[in-house]
């Protein structure tokens, strides 16, 4: 089967296997393991070292630690008690986050920081040693020597926003640690042990596989893709019976479709929150180039990468052959079942491999520039990138044996390598130790920040960690003062003084104990994690807030805020005073009256139930059946128009 499986075999004979483990003047043996050994264990110390020279947690990433503080509280996996949203994008990251921090007890902070160094610089690890095994096969029947040196993961890490993402509290390191888990395995699945000494994985392997694969919709939704695409090539490989085949699409489709069925059921949703907000199907395709050149013209990354193309081209031609080119395509007048047959053995094997992990960075990345890519600097571009970088995290440089030696192609091939490489790493130097964004902690025209810097300056902390250290954030203080100052409860309006916030108050009777607390703000992380859990904390961006999430989106919005819900609808939707002297003056009374009629629209009304009426079996399946429809459902922000959409009773003018 291996003969005719991989058309890497078809560069060597069938005793290729067996010849390379015959000794070849060269280097001493132990000098390639070591340079392979030292390489990970450098990339693995930059990437941790890295990291941690650049620790914090954004506001975003706090949010998750809202939804893992209610879980460990046992109100669910919700960012405000009774109110079923999902705010997290990675549905996995929250999980493990949880069961981390309900295994340790420690802090949470501490432990996303944790979970985030480890991940991240597993993942480096993993992506060299998936490319190590690539070219060991490759190369198998090489003279001489064959060192692997790090190539990829060091233009990876030389990156500043992809140190600046290894923690931050988001899933970048769980995202990039899954991709490189994906690659190795597929690589393994595609190629056999180098030295002879295992088959290709089994049944066993390709269930294994095949389930880390299906999780890749929970570790983000948009790894769908890569999913979808992995699992069609094992899928459609040679050599496997149906009931594996089926077997496989079982072990994949598990957790997620199980998953699925419930978040529909539970939050009236197809996905999450999240992408709602964002109206993540949008197309902003000029925003999206904009944010690519954000990243790729300061650190000119288009260098290393033309660099280590070049190596990769230089690698497969000096080991292609006429014969193995031939054997790839049937001859003319084949037939069809043939033609299946030869395609089907095909996708066992690396270069199918490779061209799978390659289309998959392409579509990742085509999909951030359709959507606008982001407000982060740099930050959902980074798995396209790592993804693209996978083949390449390390490169075979073949030092020739006595007899190469010489002005000769070997030696010119080696040399032409080496210096591609030292360029690469000569990059990565400067890049590493570039600014990417002069002045990226102030919110420019296009929208795009530095968060880190943006987050470091406005706290006054070099690594904002804890959730404290954004009590120095502007607002922050004043808002837990506010809170503390109004036993009765009420609705906080942001002034924009930084000392103050407007409370709309609840009307009376007030209940015993008061009647609670909603906080209406855009920085949903740090306002959530720095009050108690009975404190209700809801956006104007929809990220939170079903109601906010389901207003059109703003053209000519911020990107990754380009919803803004007025405050009227919260003094409405909250049930709060609505009249003067209590409404602050920059609301207005009849604004909120048409709020409340508004929102009295049966379609809006069965939406929000949807996620806040009390979740029975008959409510379950009713979001189940019409979570999509719910997902496309939107309003008009201006309560005025929105009546009018709903075909509801205009009330008279001062009515």
């Amino acid at each position: 089967m291996l003969s005719t499986s991989s058309d890497v075999v078809n560069d060597v004979d069938d005793n290729a296997v067996a010849r390379s483990d015959v000794h070849r003047p060269g280097l001493p043996r132990g000098v390639a393991r070591g340079v392979f050994a030292g390489g990970v264990a450098l990339s693995a110390l930059l990437m941790f070292w890295g990291a941690w020279e650049r620790r914090w947690i954004a506001d975003d990433g706090l949010i998750v630690l809202r939804t893992v503080r209610n879980l460990l509280a046992g109100y669910g996996p919700v960012f405000n008690a009774g109110e079923r949203v999902e705010a997290n994008t990675s549905t996995a990251w929250t999980y493990i986050v949880y069961g981390t921090g309900w295994l340790t007890g420690i802090r949470l902070e501490y432990v996303v920081l944790g979970l985030a160094l480890v991940l991240s610089t597993t993942a480096v690890v993993l992506a060299m040693l998936g490319a190590a095994r690539l070219y060991r096969w490759r190369l198998r029947a090489a003279t001489g020597t064959v060192l692997l040196l790090p190539a990829g993961a060091l233009v990876y890490i030389a990156v500043p926003p992809a140190r600046d993402f290894a923690t931050s509290g988001l899933e970048t390191c769980l995202v990039i640690c899954w991709l490189a888990l994906v690659w190795l395995l597929m690589v393994r699945w595609a190629t056999p042990d180098p030295a002879g000494e295992r088959a290709l994985p089994g049944t066993v392997g390709i269930l294994g596989t095949a389930f880390v694969a299906g999780l890749g919709p929970l570790v983000r939704p948009e790894l769908a893709i890569v999913a979808g695409l992995t699992l069609a090539v094992l899928f459609l490989a040679d050599g496997l019976t149906w009931r594996v085949r089926v077997a496989m699409v079982a072990v994949a489709g598990a957790v997620p479709v199980v998953y699925q069925i419930w978040r529909m059921g539970y939050y009236g949703l197809p996905y999450p929150n999240t992408a709602v907000s964002k109206d993540a199907g949008g197309a902003k395709w000029s925003q999206g180039f904009e944010y690519l050149g954000n990243l790729a013209l300061p650190y000119l990354l288009w260098l290393p990468l033309l660099f280590l193309v070049a190596v990769a081209a230089v690698v497969l031609l000096s080991t292609g052959s006429g014969r193995g080119v031939r054997a790839r395509f049937p001859a003319r007048g084949t037939d069809m079942r043939t033609l299946v047959s030869t395609g089907r053995k095909a996708l066992r094997t690396p270069t199918a491999v490779v061209v799978l992990i390659l289309v998959c960075g392409v579509l990742l990345m085509l999909y951030s520039l359709r959507v606008g890519g982001d407000f982060m600097h740099g930050r959902v571009l980074l798995p396209p990138l790592f993804c693209l970088l996978l083949p390449i995290a390390v490169i075979p440089l073949q030092v020739p044996d006595r007899s190469g030696l010489g002005n000769n192609r070997p030696t010119r091939i080696a040399a032409a390598v080496a210096v591609l490489w030292a360029g690469t790493v000569l990059w990565a130097f400067f890049a590493s130790n570039t600014t990417g964004m002069p002045e990226g902690a102030v919110v420019g025209r296009s929208g795009i920040v530095d968060e880190r810097a943006f987050y470091s300056l406005n706290t006054g902390h070099l690594h904002p960690i804890r959730a404290e250290d954004y009590l120095d954030y502007p607002r922050m203080r004043a808002m837990v003062s506010t809170i503390a100052n109004t036993p009765n409860g009420g609705l906080l309006l942001p002034t924009p003084a930084y000392d103050a916030w407007d409370v709309v108050p609840p009307p009376e009777p007030i209940p015993p104990g008061g009647a609670g607390h909603t906080v209406f703000f855009l920085n949903l992380g740090m306002t959530s994690m720095n009050v108690g859990l009975d404190v209700r904390v809801v956006d104007q961006m929809g990220l939170a807030y079903p109601l906010a999430a389901h207003t059109e989106r703003l053209e000519d919005g911020r990107i990754g805020h380009d919803k803004i819900l007025y405050p009227d609808w919260v003094v409405a939707e909250s049930g709060m005073v609505d009249r003067y002297p209590w409404l602050p003056p920059y609301l207005d009374e009849e604004w909120v009256a048409n709020a409340k009629l508004a929102l009295t629209c049966p379609e809006t009304r069965e939406l929000l139930d949807s996620s806040g009426a009390e979740l029975t079996w008959p409510l379950f399946k009713r979001n189940l059946r019409n979570a999509f429809e719910y997902a496309g459902y939107r309003i008009d922000r201006v309560p005025e128009y929105e009546i009018q959409r709903c075909d509801l009773p205009i009330p008279p003018p001062g009515g």
